[in-house]
């Protein structure tokens, strides 16, 4: 494998959440302030997603105080602890651009009504369980043992009426 491709896949997490533009979720990032580290959660509608590997991305959007603000999260990074879905919007568009110029009720998403909302998580790599290395065996000799026959006999039973 290349090294560059190595080190991107140490460096990805084991499972990502599946995440849509238009659904609306909770991010919860690790806030490093001093020598304390707090989380913070950012609720907001997914506007994009861009980029793949290592380099994937996802921004939310979300009205605070009547300005508008994005963020742009990577998906693997170790700062986003974890990515909660609070609803499912119906996106018609890869890129929601539309809603930046929209205020109020129109700035958000129609609700996929039929969807459920499940944290489902996508497995990128596999945790490799490392199996005991086996000694080598030198010429084993195989005895075969003796078979028994089991033979089944039947008992008549008699019903009474």
């Amino acid at each position: 494998m290349d090294i560059i491709k190595s080190i991107e896949h140490e460096q990805m997490k084991n499972k990502i959440p599946a995440l849509k533009v238009g659904d609306t979720v909770k991010v919860h990032q690790r806030i490093k302030e001093g020598n304390r580290e707090r989380i913070q959660v950012f609720e907001g509608i997914i506007i994009k997603k861009q980029g793949g590997g290592v380099n994937a991305t996802f921004t939310v959007r979300r009205v605070a105080y009547g300005v508008g603000v994005e963020k742009t999260f990577l998906v693997h990074s170790p700062m986003v602890e974890k990515v909660e879905l609070v609803r499912v919007g119906k996106a018609r568009r890869a890129k929601l651009y539309y809603l930046r110029d929209r205020v109020g009720k129109s700035a958000k998403t129609k609700e996929d009504i039929g969807a459920r909302i499940e944290n489902k998580e996508i497995t990128i790599k596999e945790d490799i369980v490392e199996a005991p290395v086996a000694e080598e065996v030198t010429a084993v000799e195989t005895v075969e043992a003796p078979v028994e026959e089991v033979k089944e006999e039947k008992a008549e039973e008699t019903t009474e009426a």
